[in-house]
């Protein structure tokens, strides 16, 4: 069974920073709620091909895997895969402009769970949509508190 979650947050700040602090996964500590650290396995910046390991927790377990950037369209898109683990898996970004001044951030994660993650997919797919908008309520909050 497939997992595919979309969430999306609209950030009071304009799309060039939303894209260049949410594009930087060197950023994804501070505002991923389980992502404890980020390590470049190629010279920043993120560029196509960049390959980027993280750290992270979730449902319990710790997860260590290598993303590879696949797509960027700059202040637009941004797409990056890991076919690590037990839970291959792209993450995508999008960035557009929103009313006056803002952007609507729009985060999808899919992948196709292999093995125990495979038949626990409807868990998986909620525990990620819960960590999503807790992600992107942080980033806006994280952002937003910058114009003070």
């Amino acid at each position: 069974m497939a997992v595919d979650v979309v969430s999306e947050v609209v950030i009071g700040r304009a799309v060039a920073e939303v894209a260049r602090y949410a594009g930087d996964p060197s950023n994804a500590p501070a505002w991923y709620v389980n992502i404890a650290s980020v390590e470049w396995l190629t010279p920043p910046p993120v560029r196509v091909g960049s390959r980027v390991a993280f750290v992270a927790h979730f449902l319990g377990r710790r997860l260590a895997y290598t993303y590879e950037i696949v797509e960027l369209v700059p202040d637009e898109r941004l797409v990056m895969r890991t076919a690590e683990g037990p839970f291959p898996m792209e993450t995508t970004y999008r960035w557009e402009p929103h009313g006056d001044g803002a952007t609507r951030m729009i985060l999808r994660n899919r992948g196709e769970p292999s093995g125990f993650a495979s038949v626990a997919a409807p868990v998986l797919a909620a525990a990620m949509r819960r960590a999503n908008r807790k992600d992107l309520a942080m980033l806006k909050a994280r952002l937003e508190a910058a114009l003070g």
